[in-house]
């Protein structure tokens, strides 16, 4: 690459993401740049990598232009490409805020789970509408170190696996992905939630997230667990015509999330920019062989 390339770090709930500003989509970025840039150690660091395009610009985003002005090109840790990332639709509307393309207020944002509703308040937090949850009917187990849980099977956008546990410690280490079974229930992995009750419509997690490991937050997994929670609860909105909200505590912090009963489902959180700069060309060629 022969030009410094502008970046920008950010986070929401302490999932922390190198911020890509390309409204043109001429930056290449395969897998082993976007790790490199998330490294922790040698790079940048970051759970993940939100690539900031015009939708007009990029191939996969092209037919939802005219429903929202911004694609959020979102790569996991390891260059692998993501559905949706919530947390990750929070901070990059911050961003477009931060850089004057957008004001306070609702903003749509294309990502490849569909075009989804954020509201920036005065208060600095954001919601984000994250669509309705599918609850397939096939369902798992996950297990570590020879304990094993049913986990329910919640889809966000991207694949979740939702298990109550007694003690967020028995997660384990969470550094490699939990095994879970049957293998054809997701068959491209799958974000694996440990849920502990903490109080009435109150709960804890810990996260693995496919392709990035334990994760300080996770923002479609925790409508996963707030809805999973609801299911346990014997709560439906869509059964009962009222509204429910849960309050998941994640290691980084605190979300809000509400299902109403037309299905739709409301996250809200901080999302924050802590810093901005350049990316060495020569560094990222060299980390790249």
């Amino acid at each position: 690459m022969s030009t410094r390339i502008a970046f920008l770090k950010g986070h929401g709930t302490e999932n922390d993401f190198v911020i890509v500003p390309d409204p043109e989509n001429t930056i290449d970025l395969p897998p082993a740049a976007v790790a490199a840039l998330c490294d922790r150690r040698a790079g940048i660091g970051g759970d993940g990598l939100l690539h900031v395009v015009r939708s007009a610009a990029h191939p996969e985003a092209r037919a939802m232009a005219g429903e929202a002005e911004w694609f959020m090109d979102y790569r996991n840790g390891d260059g692998s490409v993501a559905e949706m990332c919530g947390n990750g639709v929070r901070v990059f509307a911050r961003y477009l805020q931060h850089a004057g393309h957008v004001t306070e207020g609702d903003i749509a944002v294309a990502t490849r789970g569909g075009v989804k509703t954020a509201h920036i308040a005065k208060d600095g937090d954001v919601t984000v509408g994250m669509g309705r949850a599918i609850l397939p009917e096939a369902q798992a187990t996950v297990s570590v170190d020879g304990r094993t849980w049913p986990a329910r099977n919640v889809n966000m956008g991207n694949p979740h696996a939702v298990a109550f546990v007694e003690d967020l410690d028995h997660a384990g280490h969470l550094f490699t992905p939990p095994p879970f079974s049957p293998a054809a229930v997701y068959p491209d992995g799958v974000n694996v939630e440990f849920v502990v009750d903490r109080g009435l419509r109150h709960v804890a997690v810990r996260v693995h997230e496919r392709g990035s490991g334990e994760t300080r937050s996770c923002g479609t997994g925790a409508c996963a667990v707030a809805v999973a929670a609801a299911r346990r609860d014997g709560v439906d909105p869509a059964v009962t015509g009222t509204p429910v909200t849960y309050t998941v505590d994640v290691p980084g912090g605190r979300l809000v999330i509400t299902e109403r009963p037309d299905g739709g489902i409301e996250m809200t959180g901080p999302a924050v920019i802590v810093a901005e700069g350049e990316i060495d060309p020569g560094w990222l060629d060299s980390a790249t062989l």
